[in-house]
């Protein structure tokens, strides 16, 4: 006679299995150069086997192998190199060079091995999902991330009708975010973004197209007699 508690044992354990491989079948892991690793919650778009023959998720970080088969090259690149992949990118997909160069200043500090705590990665801090979602399998090369990074800073101009600053501020908080808020999101963080971008792509030098995208009343940050930060764009 086979007691109730060891049925129980049983269908639990064979519930965990089943959800743990449909787990494994959707989180894609990566480990970066110091060990940590990353989790990506979204199905990888292919495998490739590696000389040890190891299937990997096909997002690659610096020191691994890229789909040719070389390591990262073009992480050696320098400004001149940068400038040169965002004219050539800005110009393929009709999007201000001067504002691709305020969003990489904004993002990445012209830093083509960046990597951000969240997992965003590259010149343009793309996250696995972004990167995935316009082709790129290896986000750490400047010439992927950059083409990936305008294309989509380009879909979100289009997206919401040329508006720089809910542009800019999906970019960072993502498309949700700015449609649950119906404007900027409240976060401190989203809201000192957009005015940094804005900052780099208004400034003086910055080589901006005039009157190409619609920009509503500039954001301002200022420090209350209580020492809070306050955002207006009033």
């Amino acid at each position: 006679m086979i007691r109730s508690s060891t049925v129980a044992f049983f269908v639990v354990a064979v519930v965990l299995l089943g959800t743990a491989g449909q787990s494994a079948a959707q989180i894609a892991t990566v480990t970066n150069p110091d060990g940590r690793r990353l989790f990506v919650n979204a199905e990888p778009p292919a495998l490739v086997k590696l000389a040890s023959a190891k299937p990997r998720a096909a997002i690659y970080l610096p020191g691994e192998i890229s789909f040719t088969g070389r390591n990262h090259p073009a992480m050696n690149i320098d400004r001149d190199g940068v400038e040169a992949l965002v004219r050539e990118a800005a110009e393929r997909h009709h999007v201000d060079p001067a504002l691709v160069r305020a969003v990489i200043e904004t993002e990445s500090n012209w830093n083509p091995g960046a990597m951000s705590r969240k997992g965003a990665m590259g010149l343009m801090q793309l996250i696995p999902t972004t990167a995935q979602r316009f082709g790129v399998y290896d986000a750490f090369n400047p010439k992927q991330n950059v083409d990936a990074g305008v294309r989509y800073l380009k879909t979100l101009l289009e997206r919401f009708n040329g508006n720089l600053d809910l542009a800019l501020a999906a970019y960072n908080a993502g498309e949700g975010a700015v449609d649950r808020a119906h404007g900027i999101p409240s976060y401190r963080e989203t809201r000192n973004y957009v005015q940094r971008v804005q900052d780099a792509y208004y400034r003086p030098g910055s080589g901006r197209l005039e009157n190409l995208y619609e920009r509503s009343n500039p954001i301002h940050r200022e420090v209350d007699a209580n020492g809070r930060i306050i955002f207006s764009n009033e």
